[in-house]
């Protein structure tokens, strides 16, 4: 055995070591980089959206429910009012509220939105006999206003 043969595989053991431990890593930080790009889109992002639509839905339903009611009990000369509370932001955020006319007066709706996340809702059992419009935000008190003799 040479003399000088031992020191060199020890001197390419050293350099081995090394680098598997730089290219571990690089790997590593790799991975930890995607995994932070993609755990705000998936984990955070997403259900916020969810949750903001599923909110809206129930928001657009529980205003639509409140217009025909005060539209069933509306009297024949007179007006009525009813006010009523709506969350003020939903998942940190504001958003509005539209009463819309589609096409024709019986296609009538309530449009929650904010953003690209909307969510609409028909009022049923009034869009032919009553025509609803107006709109408003999350914050505050809201009406819903009937008087026979119009606005």
């Amino acid at each position: 055995m040479k003399p000088g043969s031992r020191r060199k595989n020890h001197a390419e053991n050293g350099v081995s070591t090394l680098i598997e431990y730089v290219m571990i890593t690089t790997i590593m930080v790799i991975l930890f980089v995607v995994v932070l790009l993609e755990v705000n889109s998936n984990f955070m992002q997403g259900p916020a959206e969810t949750l903001q639509y599923n909110a809206f839905t129930d928001i657009g339903n529980g205003i639509s429910t409140r217009i025909v009611d005060v539209y069933a009990i509306a009297p024949t000369t007179g007006n009525i009012t009813s006010s009523f509370t709506l969350p003020d932001e939903v998942a940190g955020q504001d958003y509005f509220v539209n009463i819309y006319t589609g096409a024709t007066e019986a296609d009538q709706g309530v449009r929650v939105y904010q953003g690209n996340i909307m969510s609409n809702i028909s009022i049923a059992g009034i869009s032919s006999t009553r025509n609803v419009t107006g709109n408003t935000t999350g914050s505050g008190i809201q009406q819903i206003s009937y008087d026979s003799a119009g606005f």
